[in-house]
């Protein structure tokens, strides 16, 4: 009886481990605009710890409704201020933990091809330059990129005319996307985004006094028991990812 057992404990030690191993790797959800620099900036961790990361990205507002329905994860890192103050209310994150981590821009974009040439300002011909095509953003009412868009075109005096005429996607990197295939002549993305897609162009910057500031906070989840969260956060904001982030066009707040 005792070797059985003991077999069975090896069995089950056996089957668990996989479980185990896939416990430990740090579960972060971001805001799809983050692709590129985070993915950098987590092979780097992985490759200078051995530590494990498994990355969702989607809109903000998709993963704060995740984090509110239960998602078991370790680390949310959002394109806006907002979703971080929803799931924060919801006492679902670890207040102490929260930090703006980093910056970024809004631009207009167009198709690498594109002839277009505009300059943004108020009042700026955005109508006669979407022609007969329509003008590509994240959705306006929920995804940070599109209500900082959609603000900015407000306070241009712009966003009556454009209203009727925007194609919106599920995020912002589904936004570009429609300009990078040529389905939209134009659209409105994050500068970082713009980096790196090499089928678009940017044709100008947003005023910054347009939009509310552009701010990506980060905090750990308050479920989160995984300490190599906390280890993954301080690389995230130590000089070598400073330097992965700026290079994929952010600005490091903190």
């Amino acid at each position: 009886m005792s070797a059985l057992v003991r077999a069975l404990a090896i069995v089950l030690a056996v089957l668990a481990e996989p479980a185990f191993a896939q416990s430990r790797e740090v579960v972060v959800l971001a805001a799809a605009s983050l692709k590129n620099a985070l993915d950098d900036a987590t092979a780097a961790w992985t490759t200078q710890t051995g530590r494990a990361t498994r990355i969702s990205y989607a809109a903000s507002s998709q993963l704060a409704k995740q984090i509110e329905a239960g998602i078991p994860a370790d680390l949310f890192i959002s394109a806006d201020v907002p979703w971080v103050d929803y799931v924060a209310e919801r006492k679902l994150i670890k207040p102490a933990s929260r930090v703006d981590f980093l910056g970024n821009e809004i631009v207009l974009i167009a198709g690498k091809n594109s002839k277009v040439g505009i300059i943004i300002g108020k009042g700026f011909p955005l109508r006669a330059a979407l022609g007969d095509g329509r003008l590509a953003m994240a959705n306006i009412d929920a995804v940070p990129a599109g209500k900082y868009g959609k603000a900015s075109l407000e306070t241009l005096g712009v966003w009556p005319s454009v209203a009727d005429r925007v194609a919106q996607a599920e995020n912002v990197r589904m936004a570009m996307m429609l300009v990078s295939r040529g389905e939209a002549p134009l659209g409105i993305v994050y500068r970082t985004d713009a980096a790196a897609d090499p089928g678009v162009r940017i044709v100008g910057t947003f005023p910054s006094g347009s939009h509310p500031p552009i701010i990506y906070p980060m905090a750990l989840l308050a479920s989160s028991t995984n300490p190599d969260a906390e280890a993954l956060v301080a690389f995230l904001r130590s000089p070598a990812a400073r330097l992965l982030f700026e290079k994929q066009g952010f600005t490091v707040l903190n």
